[in-house]
């Protein structure tokens, strides 16, 4: 059975149960601040598990991509190393939002699995709840009971706390499950051990493929748990592991899921997999990881230095480290994975085909990008081992090269072992730990429970007609963080203002009470399809009707920027062609950023061109034409645009301007007039194939031209009102050069009249001509002495320092066969010497350079330097 059959046979089983079959989610989080990746089936079903809406269809199937590699579920550093663990993986699961409970869940799992998929009986283990003294629960009697109808009992284990209670977070719906496992041992290997004893003990042969949760209490934040309103089901069936079992393979990776990919990495490099052990943790992790890292560019996330971003770079150099140390690859090879990848995936997920050619884009400049970087680290612990006075490296030097240059800890240790050295583990992971605590301390985040004052109110959005309204608080919560300190969450029966979303800011304003009281709102966002506002305190009387008022400036302009967003991404595909996409977008008041497809850097006259043709529809004065609850497969007829990695629901809304029309719940302006005029102030890369433009609108851009207006009168004032100052300037400008190299020249003379004063100052150390001098020259200058002198005085040491601008350098000259013969580096000594000076710096073994803040610290190092020749 492919595995093509296998998930279809899945939905289409739950089909036949009623449950409707809805599309996977994208992968990358954009409208829950609580998780960064979908992690489970369940995610984008929480706002109907917390009651926050009510869903249209009470029984719901799909397999959903999901990544586990931050927070509570990480799995990263076990991929490769066994076969049954994965970054990505799809996720198979049937859902019931307080429809049926826990007999139809075993019954169905049952029939599915023994009865379509054939798996064995007797190979098949279930668990279930053994209660919690901690939280006065007792044994799930119902689902054993329900188990014991259709397994014997010597095949139904009893499970803790930790494996047999689902919980969604610290806090939130949550209860007890019953895990499926399975058994693919040989016969004669299950004669020996019992497969009732190796149920979650990490056994590659015994593993869990569905767990199936009964979602029945509310876990609140001093921990004590209330029963839910309604009871629900959660499953979720590993897709991987399930395709293993049904091909009767020993590992995931021997699947059809993997091996094409693993077959395209060994003719890329040449190895061949089942041969070797680091060989074979290599391929696997290589072919798992591109899938996450594919999927994850598919849905709208790059590679980048932070957030999401950062652990999709950290999945994909982990890739790239595993084939650069263990496959002896070190040329970019993974982003040919894509197309296996698409060909395999592309049916199930159109995404992968649809983004493809971005894919691979950004996969190979990751790739190049990161093989420079490993250079470079080799290059660095070189000189660190040459450095050490003894076989023990610092943990902090290695931590260093971790933080801040990206060379990963486990290749430093391999290279280490390698010459001979031993890593100081123990000093790493202490400082690596330290990091950690500094992060997790800045973004912690505590929440006390929603305090409840209204029921049976469903809340309204009305801020697309209104600015203000009269509202009811309908719950609150205090939330404390490091970086904002004490907050509180408001919800209201309704709201003008509008939530975080689409790449566009939430509304600010206040909340006035009837006695004239005002609490200031300071940002809005969307959590499990709630509007949250957020205020740095709370109301004095909590009841009663408040008058809402949204930042009416802000709103404006706000929207003024996200209507010139669209009217930029219409203006970009008229002028460079239907290839142009939106990638990402960030609409505030002050600015508007978009990140669009796009091979080249835009030229002068083609950025002037969509300047013009934003501000032509500016000019038009054309009206806003929105629509609201139009069913989707309409609103694609008539040509709206929706954007990738975004998910939409059955109907959207429709916002057009002429012939600009996409699919968006932003605010907008009423006209294109209200915009005034659009000024593109930046444009650059983002990533291989992405472009970013930074434009302003209305008030922002008559700013922009009254300081232009204003530098322009001030540097007339300067030129003395030369009625052509762009003349003037560039007069100036031809000046300034002839000068420069009249003082070049001069400098140069006088490197040479000083080369052979200080050559007749130079002394003999240890057989090195040494000297250590400051002189008056710049940078330049000194590197030309530096070198001038190398050529004429063998083996050569000089350190020469210089004062300019109240800054400091330091000059490091060696000769190349002393640093050959020694272990002398220059490099490594402006390092160190640096610190006299209040600065660093580095460079090759044979000349490097530091810079620093404190020149008075320079006759120390002078002084200093002389140690390293004894």
């Amino acid at each position: 059975m492919t595995s093509q059959e296998v998930r279809a046979q899945f939905l289409n089983f739950f089909k036949e149960k009623n449950h409707k079959i809805v599309p996977s989610a994208p992968m990358v989080m954009k409208d829950d601040p609580t998780l960064m990746f979908t992690n489970a089936g369940m995610n984008q079903f929480k706002e109907y598990f917390l009651g926050n809406s009510v869903a249209k269809h009470k029984r719901l199937t799909d397999t959903q991509k999901c990544l586990r590699v931050s927070g509570k579920h990480n799995d990263l550093e076990e991929v490769g190393k066994d076969t049954y663990h994965h970054t990505m993986f799809e996720m198979l699961g049937n859902w019931s939002i307080g429809d049926y409970f826990k007999k139809e869940a075993i019954a169905w799992a049952w029939e599915l699995l023994t009865e379509v998929y054939i798996i064995d009986k007797d190979s098949l283990y279930v668990s279930v709840f053994e209660g919690s003294e901690e939280d006065g629960l007792p044994l799930d009697q119902e689902a054993y009971d329900l188990w014991k109808a259709i397994v014997p009992e010597n095949r139904i284990i009893k499970g803790n706390k930790k494996d047999n209670f689902w919980e969604m977070g610290d806090q939130g719906p949550c209860g007890p499950c019953s895990e499926i496992h399975v058994d693919i041992r040989s016969k004669e290997e299950k004669a020996k051990v019992d497969g009732a004893s190796l149920v979650n003990q990490d056994h590659p042969q015994v593993v869990e493929i569905w767990n199936l949760v009964f979602m029945q209490f509310n876990r609140k934040a001093n921990g004590s748990l209330e029963p839910l309103p309604e009871r629900h089901i959660d499953t979720g069936m590993g897709f991987e592991r399930l395709c293993m079992v049904l091909q009767g393979k020993q590992s995931n990776y021997d699947t059809d899921v993997f091996t094409p990919l693993i077959r395209e990495v060994e003719i890329i490099t040449g190895k061949k997999y089942g041969m070797d052990e680091q060989t074979d943790i290599a391929i696997r992790v290589i072919s798992d990881h591109v899938r996450a890292v594919a999927f994850s560019i598919a849905d709208g996330q790059l590679p980048s230095n932070t957030g999401a971003g950062y652990v999709i770079r950290r999945i994909l150099r982990r890739a790239i480290r595993y084939g650069f140390t263990f496959l002896d690859t070190n040329k970019p090879f993974i982003y040919r994975l894509v197309k296996v990848l698409s060909e395999q995936m592309g049916k199930a997920f159109p995404e992968l085909k649809e983004q493809h050619q971005l894919i691979e884009n950004v996969i190979k400049e990751e790739e190049s990008s990161f093989l420079s970087t490993l250079e470079q680290g080799l290059v660095l612990l070189d000189s660190v081992i040459k450095s050490s006075k003894d076989k023990t490296i610092a943990g902090d030097k290695a931590f260093e090269l971790y933080d801040t240059f990206g060379f990963p800890i486990d290749l430093t240790a391999l290279i280490l072992e390698e010459k001979g050295y031993q890593l100081d583990v123990e000093g790493f992971e202490k400082a690596l730990k330290a990091q950690k605590d500094r992060s997790r301390a800045a973004s912690e985040v505590s929440k006390d429970d929603w305090n409840v004052l209204l029921t049976d109110t469903e809340q309204e959005f009305i801020g697309y007609d209104s600015l203000e309204a009269q509202v009811k608080l309908v719950k609150y919560r205090k939330v404390t963080s490091k970086k904002e300190g004490d907050q509180y969450q408001l919800v209201f029966n309704l709201t003008p203002f509008y939530a975080e979303g689409g790449g566009q800011v939430g509304d600010k304003g206040y909340l006035e009470a009837p006695n004239g009281d005002v609490t200031y709102i300071v940002d809005t966002k969307r959590e499990n399809n709630e509007i949250v506002h957020f205020a740095k305190s709370l109301p004095k009387e909590v009841s009663g009707t408040f008058k809402a008022v949204v930042d009416k400036k802000q709103r404006y302009r706000t929207a003024s920027n996200h209507t010139a967003t669209h009217l930029l991404h219409q203006a970009l595909r008229e002028v460079l062609g239907n290839h142009v996409e939106q990638k990402g977008s960030a609409v505030h008041s002050k600015y508007l950023r978009f990140d669009f497809s796009h091979f080249s850097k835009l030229t002068v006259e083609e950025l002037r061109e969509v300047e013009n043709f934003v501000n032509a529809r500016i000019d038009g004065q054309l009206p806003l034409e929105e629509h609201r609850n139009v069913p989707m497969k309409q609103a694609m007829e008539e040509g709206a645009m929706a954007l990738f990695g975004e998910k939409y629901g059955d109907t959207v809304r429709t916002i057009r301007f002429g012939q600009s029309i996409e699919l968006c719940g932003g605010t907008h302006v009423d006209n294109t007039a209200d915009i005034w005029h659009f000024k593109i102030v930046s444009e650059g890369a983002v990533a291989a194939g992405i472009r970013r433009i930074e434009a302003i609108t209305s008030d922002a851009v008559k700013e922009f031209y009254f300081n232009n207006n204003r530098m322009l009168f001030e540097i007339k004032d300067m030129l003395k009102n030369s009625q052509d100052p762009v003349k003037s300037v560039a007069s100036l400008q031809e000046e300034n050069a002839a000068l420069k190299k009249q003082v070049e020249q001069l400098l140069k003379d006088k490197a040479k009249g000083l080369k052979n004063e200080l050559i007749s100052e130079l002394e003999e150390v240890n057989g090195i001509q040494f000297l250590a001098k400051k002189v008056d020259l710049d940078a330049g200058g000194i590197k030309d002495l530096a070198f001038e002198m190398g050529g004429q005085v063998d083996k050569l040491f000089l350190l020469l320092a210089s004062e300019n601008d109240g800054k400091a350098v330091l000059s490091c000259y060696i000769s190349k066969n002393v640093v050959s013969e020694t272990d002398l580096n220059a490099g490594t000594i402006v390092r160190e010497l640096g610190k006299y000076i209040q600065g660093g710096g580095g460079g090759q073994p044979f000349f490097a350079t530091a810079g620093g803040k404190n020149p008075a610290g320079i006759p120390e190092a002078l002084d200093k330097v002389k140690g390293y020749l004894k």
